[in-house]
């Protein structure tokens, strides 16, 4: 008997070739249903991390760690809004560290994976588009971090985080990078560092300016000096206003980074920039709430 037969075309098929054929789609079939399974388990495991998590937030927002505001509860509206919206965001922002962690350890396709990435990048410009908006209703609010826990604080940087030191922590965790990846880190981390130091020299000459106008001269018991006072206060408004530009300029710096990381890095390592940016933030806030529920004698 004849080892082959032909096809519809008319061509010969080989019986060996069609049986290797259907084993490697079976065995195909089989590794993807694994995966889709290895995936489902860690999205259920990561339910009971997200509750605990969301509990978490709550109480550090009872203790009033994560919602900001005013000496005497004197919050502008524009505060108060968008800690709501952060506060928001941060739920969200978990959610994503679950789903992007449960893809790593699935295994999933580059192309599944990088879908989870691209959502969280346009994730994190929705809280530079809420910060911008902010800057708008009240700067004091963000460059002085009151939306932040406390040990958050401590690494502000004009209302937030210093993208060079940001990268400087990141480093470590995404070996091991190609040559160009590192020629690519080191060349954004100068051009990173050099607008950081324009932005902050000009921030500490307008501080310079604004404690100038504001010290003014004469006494204000001096009624005679009352209407240079009320120029003067005119004048350190302005100059104030100036503030936003800074924290702007700041988030842009910052949201760049994270486009360029983005651009740099393979999907996975990606996925864990992304994992580590989190995983950093969570630890700082974990930090705050142990600072608050320490002992004192």
């Amino acid at each position: 008997t004849s080892s082959t037969h032909s096809d519809r075309t008319g061509k010969a098929v080989d019986p060996k070739q069609t049986t290797r054929r259907l084993a490697q789609n079976r065995e195909a079939a089989r590794k993807s249903r694994l995966r889709k399974k290895a995936y489902i388990q860690q999205l259920e495991s990561g339910k009971l991390k997200l509750a605990q998590l969301e509990q978490d937030l709550q109480r550090a927002r009872s203790q009033g760690l994560l919602v900001g505001g005013a000496p005497g509860g004197n919050s502008s509206p524009g505060a108060a809004m968008f800690d709501v919206e952060y506060n928001r965001w941060l739920d969200d922002d978990s959610r994503r560290m679950i789903e992007l962690r449960g893809g790593l350890h699935a295994h999933l396709p580059d192309g599944d994976l990088r879908a989870i990435i691209d959502d969280t990048l346009t994730h994190y410009d929705e809280l530079f588009r809420l910060k911008s908006a902010a800057a708008r209703a009240d700067v004091f609010h963000l460059i002085t971090g009151m939306w932040a826990t406390p040990a958050e604080r401590c690494f502000l940087w004009m209302g937030g985080f210093r993208p060079s030191d940001l990268l400087k922590t990141l480093a470590p965790q995404l070996d091991p990078l190609t040559e160009q990846q590192m020629v690519g880190i080191c060349s954004l981390e100068q051009s990173l560092q050099q607008a950081e130091e324009a932005l902050t020299q000009g921030l500490e000459q307008l501080h310079q300016s604004l404690a100038i106008t504001v010290a003014g001269s004469g006494s204000l018991s001096d009624d005679t000096n009352m209407g240079s006072f009320m120029g003067d206060m005119a004048v350190a408004l302005g100059k104030l206003a100036n503030l936003e530009g800074f924290v702007i300029q700041a988030d842009n710096l910052r949201q760049q980074t994270l486009h360029q990381m983005h651009r740099i890095l393979t999907v996975r390592q990606a996925a864990r920039c992304f994992l580590a940016i989190g995983e950093y933030h969570n630890r700082l806030r974990a930090l705050s709430s142990l600072w608050a529920s320490r002992p004192r004698e």
